[in-house]
């Protein structure tokens, strides 16, 4: 397993023999291409969010409906997938959430992209053994899931044989079951279809797939970076900038944007939206980890394929397409409306969540020498600044009340009651452990 571009990727880089892509991927889907270059040759060049929503999630032949693009077979590995403690101290944070909120009668766990379901099974795993401290809340996953190919493995891991699928793709819920301890799943296409109630939303490398415009400062303004047909290659793409404004160009920028290049994921300030429209009415927090940064960075547009950087325009639809999430563009789009913490480093959410205190006692409690070292090795592929400590972040939305100061009590009392403290934002702040 290795680091590259900000990617961790499995097996050495200078060779790709320890690994491969899914026999799908080996024969490019040319539909893809052709799809692409009959729309251009009608419409003119595309936009790149429009280039990366269809190579990724076009119905027929997208690269994310036809694939199961992770693990060792698929293109990209992610934290669940290397050790159980990420998603455990994931579920912590969520019950601590759900207990700084005043232990609601309901907890509605949403993933968006919930790739094979690790993450949620972890965390699932956590609040059975915590299950004492939730007592009667009304615990249910909801998973926000466009792969089909995805949702099977979904169901697989969490529920077994017991999952359905509705009997018309018209249905909000389109596959439903329950895990072996009896808690309810569903699957939805979209945020929207999720009902409302106090949930906590998770999304672990889901913001980093979703489409960016790119633009690029010129002598006359902002210019929208598009995708075009080569003129002497007509089987390839590349890359044109507009001579004159978009629309996009005229509204994603801001005014006082300094950097020459920038990418905005503008379907990201949406979902954003959604999050903080359904935590300011409902409750609820919603956590998110991705690569990225706060407003610093320019061209960050990649694609993987077999677990190594490949062209983002070569053999549209056999590659996974990404770009590192503005989390400052997050935060402005989440508005004043809610309290947003981080970005901070996952090296400094995890510490603070306890993974030093963790990892000590599953050692403690494991005997076998290999079990001990792959602990050991995915403590530091998840930790170490030069792996992934520093090259993912974290960052929250939380309702605004979350961090309010406890109000004093007017008036006259013949007893001094003490007014209880908020309970820290777990993972953002550090905490100590007995």
């Amino acid at each position: 397993i290795y680091i590259l571009n900000n990617k961790l990727r499995w097996g050495p880089p200078q060779t790709r023999l320890s690994c491969s892509s899914s026999p799908d991927l080996e024969k490019p889907p040319h539909s893809m291409l052709r799809h692409l270059t009959s729309k251009i040759k009608s419409t003119g060049p595309i936009s790149v969010a429009e280039y990366m929503r269809e190579v990724l999630t076009n119905p027929v032949t997208g690269y994310y409906v036809r694939n199961n693009m992770l693990g060792p077979d698929g293109d990209f590995i992610t934290s669940p997938e290397i050790s159980q403690i990420f998603g455990e101290l994931l579920g912590v944070w969520i019950i601590s959430e759900w207990m700084g909120a005043g232990r609601p009668k309901q907890l509605q766990l949403v993933e968006l992209g919930p790739g094979k379901g690790s993450l949620a099974s972890d965390i699932l795993r956590v609040f059975s053994q915590l299950q004492s401290v939730l007592g009667e809340a009304s615990v249910s996953l909801h998973l926000v899931e466009v792969s089909p190919t995805l949702s099977q493995l979904q169901a697989q891991n969490l529920t077994g044989n017991t999952s359905q699928e509705a009997d018309s793709e018209d249905e909000p819920v389109y596959r439903r079951g329950k895990t072996t301890a009896g808690l309810p799943v569903c699957w939805y296409r979209r945020l929207d279809d999720v009902p409302t109630g106090f949930s906590v939303f998770v999304a672990h490398e889901f913001f980093d797939a979703l489409p960016i415009h790119k633009f690029q400062r010129t002598e006359k303004g902002w210019r929208e970076v598009m995708v075009d047909i080569d003129p002497e290659k007509p089987d390839h793409l590349r890359f044109v900038v507009t001579p004159s404004p978009t629309l996009a160009s005229s509204t994603l920028v801001q005014a006082d944007e300094r950097r020459d290049h920038v990418e905005v994921c503008a379907e990201g300030g949406v979902i954003i939206q959604q999050l903080v429209r359904r935590i300011t009415e409902d409750g609820g927090a919603a956590l998110i980890a991705d690569y990225g940064h706060d407003g610093t960075k320019t061209d960050t547009f990649r694609a993987f394929k077999g677990h190594q950087l490949h062209d983002v325009l070569a053999s549209p639809g056999t590659a996974d397409l990404t770009a590192d999430v503005d989390f400052s563009y997050l935060r402005r789009m989440a508005g004043g409306g809610v309290a947003c913490m981080g970005p901070v480093t996952q090296r400094t959410f995890l510490k603070n969540m306890g993974i030093d205190t963790r990892l000590q006692v599953l050692l403690r409690n494991c005997t076998d020498p290999n079990t001990r070292k792959q602990l050991i090795s995915s403590y530091d592929m998840l930790t170490n600044r030069a792996k992934m400590g520093e090259r993912f972040l974290f960052f929250s939305v939380l309702h605004q009340s979350r961090l309010a100061k406890p109000k004093k009590q007017d008036g006259l009392s013949l007893e001094k009651k003490k007014i209880p403290a908020q309970l820290p934002v777990a993972g953002f702040t550090e905490l100590s452990f007995s």
